[in-house]
Parts: C-alpha cells; structure tokens; sequence
C-alpha cells in the first residue's frame, strides 16, 4: 500500500514551510498573498497552487480573494 500526499495543504503545514505562526498564515490568506479559497468555515489551498506561487516569489497570479 503506498502513501499519497493530499493535494491540499493545511495552514499549520504552510506556516512550518515559511516558519511562520498560523495566524500569520491566516492573514496571507485573507489579504491574498497566499492563493486560497475560504469554503465554508476554512481555507483550502491546493498544493498545485501554493507551490506554483513559491516557485514565483510570492508575485500575483491573480488570484480570486475573499470577500467579506
């Protein structure tokens, strides 16, 4: 039986890739620095997408933000 990695990644996974605090992570989001989409009660972050934006710098994609 092989282990697959999710294609999703969590706010704590993100914030020990950037060695930040989850809140951090959380605020990213909210001014969308970090690509994700608020579904609900949480974040979801492909991991297709915040690789591709840490292979860019950080620099827009245009990402959709959320709105409050």
């Amino acid at each position: 039986m092989s282990v697959q990695t999710s294609n999703r990644l969590t706010v704590l996974e993100i914030a020990k890739k950037l060695a930040i605090g989850k809140m951090a992570v959380y605020d990213m989001l909210e001014r969308g620095i970090i690509p994700g989409i608020w579904l609900g009660k949480r974040w979801i972050v492909t991991r297709h997408a915040y690789e591709q934006w840490e292979r860019t710098c950080g620099t827009s994609i245009n990402m959709p933000r959320k709105t409050a």
